[in-house]
């Protein structure tokens, strides 16, 4: 004969859910941040190469050598696809090594909409100054964007568990 369902067996058992919830989240956001590290490592890579290559060159619109040899494709002196590695590394530790903390859900919100807005002014400089896309860029906004919902996703059921 097994027990009856007690209001606090019920509550560890929704509690358990939201554990895992969070840590599929986590997992997922870990995943993506792999993904834009290899993303931006392929376009340091190009940054970096002297050759002209057609790795990516579909016509007049979509050229990525004009954009990862452009003057905007360097802040500070750091090529942008540097930044974008180590972004992507930031948001990876905290979605791994820090996951448990309580405050980590916020930190990501702030790292992927930081990197989502950095990601949105090179595109308006890929779309309104180059006019030329770049589909590694692209490709980045696409994660950084994900990483970003999914950190808000995050962030709002951690401040509904408070």
């Amino acid at each position: 004969m097994q027990p009856a369902m007690t209001p606090r067996t019920l509550d560890s058992l929704a509690n358990d859910s939201r554990g895992i919830g969070q840590r599929r989240l986590m997992s997922a956001i870990a995943l993506i941040a792999v993904a834009g590290a290899i993303v931006s490592s392929v376009s340091l890579y190009h940054h970096y190469r002297t050759s002209k290559t057609a790795f990516c060159n579909f016509g007049a619109s979509f050229n990525c050598d004009l954009v990862n040899r452009s003057p905007y494709s360097i802040v500070l002196g750091v090529p942008v696809a540097l930044i974008g590695i180590l972004g992507y590394l930031l948001i990876l530790s905290l979605a791994t090594i820090y996951r448990d903390k309580a405050e980590t859900p916020f930190m990501l919100l702030i790292a992927s909409v930081g990197g989502l807005c950095f990601a949105l002014y090179l595109t308006y400089i890929e779309k309104f100054v180059l006019a030329a896309w770049c589909i590694l860029c692209l490709g980045s906004l696409t994660l950084i964007f994900s990483a970003a919902l999914l950190s808000a996703v995050l962030a709002a059921r951690s401040l509904r568990k408070r």
